[in-house]
């Protein structure tokens, strides 16, 4: 078996030959593949009827990397509502007006907020679709049993992973979770689109059963410990649990958990991630903004800071008051105020999660409460508390009260804002 290698450069580059793979929407109706010619890139055609080793490898990497494209603007949408950040634009005004409710202003359906993200999401599926197409059409002896099975978990993986951000995105309103026909399936309501992501996880962990030890294609360094069928399944059934918990099926996610890299001893952000760099051809981070700047910024909801656990004296004690800055001029416009910039990430390059250990203690808490487990729902928070620098927990043990934190904490790590929860 050979695996294609790849210079940084390279590896991310190969992502951005947009006339190979793009969706179109058109409304909320069409789907549809455009094949114009790429000279940069082999053309559509080319890849689904002569595929070869390193071209279906290629869209592999390509699909990771399109992971990345507008995650910004998902994850304005999310911290904006939830009341994390303040966006805020001289040049885009809808940040601060849409997508707070201020005044009479209401949500777009029609924007870039909302049709942006959507339509990211949704071609990183039909790549994925695409390279199991290629698969299909692959002649006999191109790849081994093993290799395809590698293939087909990681598509199932991503392809699920990418639903369920749009089905959290647009919540009751639902979402197409059948993409891969020129007649794409119907809108589904959220309770069936996480039956079918699921079911989907489950439909690529069992891919991944048979994957041998590594896959045919190599991803970046956000996978680091993640990157061989084994061990990328314990991704897939990291992404399971978060469904079961969205599901209320508390026994189910505490039985995948047994399956995920869940681990009491290990660094709360060990995990899988989006990584950026500055090489020729890659992107940056999208949501680096030096928190000192004006104009443009990302500055932290001041409830943050004011609500956060002091001692005594006033002295704050949560040491994840350093995912933020003091602002040497106090951010004020259009009534919002705040005097703290949004710091999580401290560069350019500084990497995105996609899931970590600590959200996994977080689920487990939050499960074992609704099983009365209270003993294990309280040494998990306890585990994030010391983290954190805090003392632990001593107050009653119910699910009335455990609920209220751990619901609060679960809702934080696993609603895609990544700051808050753990350190």
């Amino acid at each position: 078996m050979t695996i294609p290698t790849f210079t940084a450069a390279r590896f991310w580059a190969i992502s951005f030959t947009a006339g190979l793979l793009a969706v179109l929407l058109t409304g909320c109706d069409l789907m549809g593949i455009s094949n114009e010619p790429d000279p940069n890139g082999p053309s559509l055609e080319s890849v689904v009827q002569e595929p070869t080793r390193e071209k279906i490898a290629n869209v592999a990497v390509g699909v990771e990397s399109g992971m990345r494209t507008d995650l910004n603007l998902y994850l304005t949408n999310v911290s904006m509502i939830g009341r994390e950040v303040y966006r805020f634009s001289a040049s885009e005004p809808r940040f601060t007006s849409e997508l707070l409710g201020s005044g009479s202003a209401v949500l777009d359906n029609n924007t870039f907020y909302i049709t942006r993200p959507w339509a990211e999401r949704y071609r990183v599926i039909r790549n994925a679709e695409i390279m199991l197409e290629a698969l299909d059409n692959a002649p006999d002896g191109l790849f081994t049993a093993e290799e395809i099975a590698g293939y087909r978990g990681f598509a199932d993986t991503i392809i699920a992973y990418q639903l369920l951000l749009n089905a959290n995105l647009v919540f009751e309103n639902g979402i197409r979770v059948d993409v891969s026909a020129e007649e794409v399936g119907p809108v589904v309501p959220y309770t069936d689109a996480l039956d079918a992501i699921a079911a989907r996880l489950d439909q690529g962990a069992a891919q991944l059963d048979n994957a041998g030890a590594d896959f045919a294609f190599p991803l970046s360094e956000g996978f680091d410990s993640f990157d061989a069928p084994a061990t990328f399944r314990e991704f897939n059934r990291a992404l399971a649990a978060r469904v079961a918990v969205y599901q209320g099926d508390y026994p189910q996610a505490l039985t995948v958990l047994d399956e995920t890299f869940l681990d009491d001893e290990a660094p709360l952000d060990q995990g899988v991630y989006h990584v950026f760099s500055t090489a020729p051809g890659d992107i940056v981070n999208p949501w680096f903004i030096n928190p000192q700047q004006s104009g443009n910024l990302l500055a932290a909801h001041p409830s943050f800071v004011e609500d956060i656990a002091r001692d005594s004296e006033g002295a704050i004690i949560d040491a994840r008051v350093d995912k933020v800055v003091a602002r040497e001029e106090t951010f004020e416009q259009v009534g919002l105020r705040s005097e703290w910039g949004f710091f999580v990430y401290p560069s350019q390059v500084a990497p995105i999660p996609i899931l970590r250990n600590g959200e996994l203690l977080l689920i487990r808490a939050e499960a074992s409460i609704q099983e009365d487990d209270f003993a294990t729902a309280v040494a998990d928070l306890n585990t994030v508390r010391a983290a954190a620098g805090l003392p632990a927990y001593d107050g009653p043990e119910t699910g009335a009260s455990d609920a209220r934190g751990a619901d609060a904490a679960v809702a934080t790590a696993m609603g895609m804002v990544y700051w808050v929860a753990c350190p």
